[in-house]
């Protein structure tokens, strides 16, 4: 089995609330070390793709990075769309829940969670 070095720096970043609450998540939800954070995209949305964040086994095709101890899976067609982004945790009386700071998007929609590039 070929396994690939997980030095190189992840195309996104998470910052400090995004971390803290991944965190949380992983120990109340038990997520097991052959888990590991996904992030990519999908076809969909109001503005033509959507955002994937969720815990996932990582599939053929995908790249590994570790952010903060937190292993990140993504698949490597998706680094063109999410190069740079930033996944942010709001939890205040406004929103609550994962927001993404995409450079490369070139119009949102109301929602943040959908974009178009």
């Amino acid at each position: 089995m070929r396994t690939e070095n997980i030095t190189t720096p992840a195309p996104v970043t998470l910052t400090a609330g995004a971390l803290a609450e991944l965190k949380k998540l992983i120990d109340q939800q038990e997520i097991g070390p052959d888990f590991g954070l996904r992030v990519g995209v999908e076809g969909g949305g109001c503005s033509g793709m959507s955002y994937i964040l969720g815990f996932d086994q990582k599939k053929e095709g995908d790249s590994e990075y570790e952010i903060d101890g937190i292993r990140v899976f993504m698949n490597k067609a998706h680094g063109m769309y999410l190069a740079g982004m930033e996944v942010d945790f709001k939890n205040g009386l406004d929103a609550r829940g994962f927001t993404f700071n995409n450079p490369n998007a070139s119009s949102t929609c109301g929602c943040g969670s959908s974009f178009s590039a």
